[in-house]
């Protein structure tokens, strides 16, 4: 057994009489983090994941539920993993666009859970040069605000409109279908309350939306690895 595991298990032994042999939230969350980040998971996931693989999540942000319904998926934050050195990051547009440590990118979600997708002929496509093209169109984003009313401009960004736009530059390819915000269910009382907040009694209902699920579900993509 993984040495941190092991010695958080011998911890909540030691727990157990004082608690009533009950495991509250805090403590079982704990586990998870430390199970998500011992070496023999990493290296597992390591092994499985290429520069430009696309990773999923469904996020724990207040807005996270309105996205799920709007638009009929479970995933609500996604981004582009890159290698640097011996580690792997997550490109993402948070508050602000950032690359983060994949193991802190996984934990941050739901039950750290996730899904990693790929180009379908992405050893052919996505080539050293293409790689670095991507990259270098993400670091005009990097460091933006994160685009809270998801308009279709480069001031500010949101994740799934990070990715098609790194993609759609760098390969010519676009991973997922463009819709308008018309498009997704906004009927739901918490979708409702969300756009409320958002756009006030504005609601632009022509903007051009990208969104996680469009892009999770693009036919150019396979899954390469889950925990789901």
């Amino acid at each position: 057994m993984n040495r941190k595991i092991l010695v958080i298990f011998s911890s909540i032994v030691m727990l157990l009489p004082l608690s009533g042999f009950y495991l509250n939230g805090t403590l079982t969350n704990l586990i998870k983090l430390e199970y998500i980040n011992s070496d023999n998971v990493l290296s597992d996931i390591n092994s499985s994941i290429k520069n430009g693989d696309l990773i999923f999540q469904t996020s724990v942000s207040s807005q996270s539920k309105a996205i799920q319904l709007a638009t009929k998926s479970k995933y609500s934050h996604c981004g582009i993993i890159y290698q640097n050195g011996k580690d792997f990051y997550v490109f993402e547009a948070i508050q602000p666009v950032k690359l983060t440590l994949l193991s802190t990118w996984i934990n941050r979600g739901k039950d750290g859970k996730y899904v990693i997708k790929r180009l379908k002929n992405g050893d052919k496509l996505l080539t050293p040069p293409v790689i670095s093209k991507m990259k270098n169109v993400g670091e005009r984003f990097k460091g933006k605000n994160y685009d809270l009313t998801f308009e279709w401009s480069d001031d500010k960004i949101y994740c799934s409109e990070l990715i098609w736009k790194i993609y759609k530059e760098a390969t010519g390819l676009e991973i997922g279908r463009l819709q308008k915000l018309k498009d997704f269910d906004l009927t739901n009382p918490v979708v409702k309350t969300k756009m409320r907040e958002r756009y006030g009694n504005n609601i632009p209902l022509n903007e051009p939306v990208i969104s996680p699920e469009a892009v999770f579900n693009s036919n150019l993509l396979i899954t390469v690895k889950s925990n789901e």
